[in-house]
Formats: C-alpha cells, structure tokens, sequence
C-alpha cells in the first residue's frame, strides 16, 4: 500500500552548506473530496518526490485524512487562531468563507520554501524546477500568471503602492517565510486595515484580495512562473484553448509552452469534457479504487 511508503525531506544546499527543506501544500476538507481523491493521485503521479502538506479547511476531514494517511502526504494541524481571528476580524458576516484564508498557514509550515495550490487542481509535471529560485530583491513571490480579475476595485488608483503592480491568482503561488509570513499579514492590516476594506473588490472575495495587498504592500518582487523557467506556460485555467500535447501526453499551451497544472477555478460542476477533463477524470478514478481497495483491507 502507498501509505508504507515513508516520505523523505527533499532538500536543496544553500552556499552555506545548510540544507533547505522544501514541500507542496494546499488546504482542504471532505465536502470537496471530490476534488482532493485526483489532486492527490496527480501529485503522486508527478511530485511523488516533493512531500505534500494538506492543511484542513475545518474539521469535516475524516475522510481526506484517511486518504493523505493512503497516499503518504502530510495532514497538518498548525496553530490556527491568530489566523483565524485576523480572518473574523476582515470578514465578519462569512464564518464558513473566511476559513479559505487558512491557506496562508502554508507559511507556517517547517518548510523553507513552499508551494501552494488550491485542490481545485491536478499538478501535470514536476514542480522541482521551481525550487532554490528565490532571491530578495529579485524573485520573492512566484504566481501562474498576471490577471485583472477578483483583487481591486478603482480605488487603488489613489495609493502610489498599488500602481503597476502585477495582480495573480492565489491559487497558485511559491515562496519562503523569509519572503513572506505570517506576520506579514498581522502587521499589514494592523496598520492598513482600513485602505485594504477600500481598495478590496467585493463579491464574495476572501482570500484573493488580501494576498495580493499583504505582497504589494510589502513591496514583494513577483514573478510569474513563465519569467522563472524558461519553457514554463503561465496558462493553467480549465478553459484554456489551443492546448496541445507532448509525445508523453504532457500538454503545451498555444505557443507551445509546457503547462505544469489545471487549475478549476470558478468551475460550478465536476471536469466532463473540457481539454483537461480526460486527465482529472483518470486522476479520479484511479484514486478511487485505491480507496476502495484500502477500504476492503481494513474490514
């Protein structure tokens, strides 16, 4: 079974000669086991290397748990509370919406460097690549792709810090602590509460508007992960079109750019029959019956 399978630390040296711990992470609960029973057999398919670390969106998790214990990722439990509070404080009236900010304990996690993705996604290649990239000053926030989309409203225009910054999609990004924690987020709001409440664009937007702020605010260097690694595809939305496929079946975006994941985002039903669909729905089906048959080794 997969979950006999101790996960080894993938590490990189530093110059220093000290190694540097290095995972995936994402958040999750069973009422989207739909979604995680795929985005772990993709990770185990294609970053098996990489330990992934599943933070709980809230505590309907039996089910997720029993599958990270099968596939020999990380359930994790870090503190919550000061998060937590930050997220009633930001987001009164949403006590179910507000916990998609449990995302950031990603940055809490024993890791020097992290890579977070929703679990509305499958991984399509290995993200080693993206590791031991980041240096302050020059790459301290890596993201898929700029967007306009879900971050501002017009008020930014009105503060020098928000002009031409490059607005992402947090469903996807890659950092350190050392760039980017916690704290970072008490402090920011601490002081610019009131601008974030002004310049955030509303509709049902929670955690999207306040990553963006928090990294602009700290006046991070972001990349996106096309600028990072040459070859790499900044598309990932399950809508793209022009996809194409390598001789392994891996696929390249319209320029023929090597796409590393397909992310759901905004999807309101299950994959069917979209470019990425196949994928997913061969990621969900074999992990399936591996729960299935986990399941009839335990009765």
């Amino acid at each position: 079974m997969e979950n006999d399978r101790t996960l080894e630390r993938v590490e990189l040296t530093e110059n220093s000669g000290r190694s540097k711990a290095l995972g995936i992470a994402t958040i999750a609960n069973d009422k989207v086991f739909d979604w995680v029973l795929p985005f772990l057999e993709s990770w185990s398919a294609t970053n098996r290397a990489t330990p992934l670390y599943l933070i709980p969106y809230d505590d309907n998790c039996d089910m997720t748990r029993k599958a990270c214990e099968l596939y020999g990722a990380h359930f994790v439990e870090p503190d919550n509370a000061a998060l937590d509070a930050l997220a009633k404080r930001l987001y009164p009236l949403y006590p179910k919406h507000r916990r998609r900010l449990r995302k950031f304990l990603s940055l809490a996690l024993p890791l020097d460097e992290v890579i977070y993705v929703d679990v509305d996604i499958i991984l399509l290649r290995d993200f080693a690549p993206l590791f031991g990239r980041l240096e302050k000053g020059k790459t301290e926030f890596v993201v898929a792709a700029p967007t306009t989309d879900y971050v501002y409203n017009k008020k930014r225009d009105a503060h020098p810090f928000l002009k031409d910054v490059m607005l992402f999609n947090d469903g996807f990004f890659a950092t350190s602590k050392e760039m980017l924690s916690l704290n970072d987020f008490y402090e920011i709001i601490e002081r610019d509460e009131a601008i974030f409440h002004a310049v955030r664009q509303r509709g049902m937007l929670f955690a999207q508007p306040l990553t963006n702020f928090v990294t602009h605010r700290k006046g991070l260097k972001i990349v996106s992960l096309n600028e990072l690694i040459p070859g790499a595809s900044g598309e990932s939305f399950y809508k793209a079109e022009g996809v194409t496929f390598d001789a392994e079946g891996a696929p390249l975006d319209f320029q023929g750019d090597a796409i590393y994941f397909a992310h759901w985002a905004g999807a309101v039903v299950l994959p069917k029959k979209r470019v990425f669909d196949a994928a997913w729905l061969r990621y969900a089906t074999a992990a399936a019956d591996k729960m299935k048959a986990a399941e009839r080794q335990r009765a």
